[in-house]
């Protein structure tokens, strides 16, 4: 069953070849047995997930299933999860129980989905490949000696080895859009406010965005039309109904007008990567679209925008964790500000702090006005770069990342690392949704093509992604590491 996606999963259980409590048993037997390998699983809620399977198996028993109920997924681990460890892969928050469900967790627990437990991510989700865990780097099912991609990398490594069939993440600067792409799965960053973040452990609230990791873009079509709609307790959140998502899935694309950013295919582009985005985009050219060429001339500010910005909302966002209501706390305190220094100091990792003090020196005075304002005013230039290209063609199209999954330890310099988010992270800035599908292979290690819409064209991305699905089997695919431990 763990070969399945999961809208084959659901027509199994509608159809009554298994119940809900056989696919989770086997889902577990099988996190059990392999996830050793892997470490996608910060904590494997067994006990909870078979008591929610039974439930849903009663619900359908009694007439009363929705489209997701029975379904197993897996929740990154910034989402408060009510009486299970939330730990958002830092020291800081390692004997944290929520005592409350997030949005999200709230609407798939009605929708009757099962939680199978909560996955590995970089530390408060700042990281581009899963090795600023604490609780270790997350290896890719592809090729155990590359990175998973971050910090969503718990989540697209668990969806990959067939662990469970569709999981959470979250997205600030590509952090769902880029580890789909290193693992060979589908990622949808949806639009700013389209899904709540209440109950999301927040990096950069300006930034942060959840949206499903599965296999296929049927799958997170069937996931984002639960997870998505209007929440009070976040502010945030758009007033704006949802639409059915899975009910546009097969328009046909005759007449999609593509935008290729020119920004987007030049140095620092891997030749591979790029070889398998341009075939990808020729399959597009033979469902019927056309093809051009759009320039989003202020791209290359994007990173140095994005690390003022997302820095400085870190700073503020994580100074709530001081040792004092909750968290990590630092032994026998010699005075309160020593309470907060040690515990501080122990309860966070280095990039974390990295950007804590990156994000409070933008801040301070004399700095805001000639760093934090003036990237505000870049990012509305860039911005305007994305709806004057939508207002030429329908979406735009490009790699989801510059180079494949690059080796575990490869990139130690921080700013080399941070510019493996070139193509993300605009995105973010704009608040624009960001799919990343299967596009092919850059030696054994999988490629990615982001395609991008206008704000809430979640449904023509889903739709676009979905043809390119029908016509290409790259999203079938699975790492040797699956097959062989089936």
């Amino acid at each position: 069953m763990h070969d399945k996606t999961l809208t084959e999963l659901a027509a199994g259980l509608r159809a009554g070849e298994f119940s809900s409590r056989e696919l989770t048993q086997d889902l577990l037997g099988r996190i059990d047995r392999l996830d050793g390998r892997l470490n996608s699983f910060i904590s494997v809620t067994a006990e909870q997930a078979l008591s929610a399977a039974d439930r849903a198996d009663t619900a359908r028993a009694g007439g009363e299933a929705g489209p997701l109920n029975g379904l197993p997924l897996a929740l990154k681990d910034i989402f408060c999860t009510r009486g299970v460890k939330t730990s958002c892969g830092s020291r800081m928050l390692d004997n944290f129980v929520a005592p409350y469900d997030a949005s999200i967790v709230e609407k798939l627990t009605e929708a009757g989905t099962v939680s199978l437990g909560k996955t590995n991510m970089d530390e408060f989700a700042m990281g581009s490949s899963n090795e600023n865990s604490y609780y270790g780097p997350v290896k890719n099912p592809w090729d155990p000696s590359a990175v998973p991609g971050g910090s969503s990398g718990g989540s697209a490594a668990a969806v990959a080895a067939g662990l469970v069939p569709a999981a959470m993440g979250t997205d600030t600067g590509g952090s769902i859009r880029q580890p789909a792409a290193f693992c060979g799965i589908t990622g949808l960053k949806p639009t700013y406010g389209r899904v709540s973040r209440y109950g999301m452990i927040a990096y950069a609230s300006s930034l942060d965005q959840a949206g499903p990791m599965a296999r296929s873009a049927s799958d997170c079509a069937l996931l984002l039309g639960a997870m998505a709609g209007h929440d009070g307790r976040d502010s945030t959140s758009v007033a704006r109904g949802v639409p059915d998502y899975q009910s546009e899935l097969d328009a046909p694309l005759s007449g999609l007008k593509i935008g290729l950013p020119v920004e987007y295919f030049g140095d620092g582009l891997d030749p591979a990567v790029e070889t398998a985005v341009r075939e990808a985009i020729r399959v597009y050219e033979s469902l019927g679209a056309t093809v051009r060429e759009v320039s989003l001339p202020h791209t290359h500010y994007a990173i140095p925008a994005y690390y003022v910005i997302a820095p400085a909302e870190a700073s503020s966002n994580l100074s709530r964790f001081d040792g004092v209501r909750f968290g990590h706390r630092c032994e026998a305190p010699t005075d309160l500000v020593d309470l907060y220094k040690r515990s501080r100091a122990e309860g966070f990792g280095d990039e974390v702090k990295r950007r804590i003090l990156i994000g409070t020196h933008t801040l301070s005075e004399g700095f805001f006005d000639a760093y934090y304002k003036k990237a505000q005013q870049v990012r509305r230039l860039i911005r305007q770069d994305f709806l004057d290209a939508f207002d030429e063609v329908d979406v735009l199209m490009g790699p989801a990342s510059p180079t494949p999954a690059f080796d575990l330890g490869a990139n130690k310099d921080p700013v080399s690392m941070y510019l493996q988010d070139i193509y993300t992270i605009a995105v973010n800035l704009a608040g624009i949704p960001g799919i990343s599908v299967p596009a092919g292979f850059a030696g054994n290690r999988p490629v990615g093509l982001q395609v991008l819409g206008t704000h809430f064209a979640e449904a023509q991305l889903l739709n676009v992604a979905h043809q390119f699905q029908q016509a290409t089997d790259w999203h079938l695919r699975r790492p040797a590491f699956a097959e062989e431990s089936a």
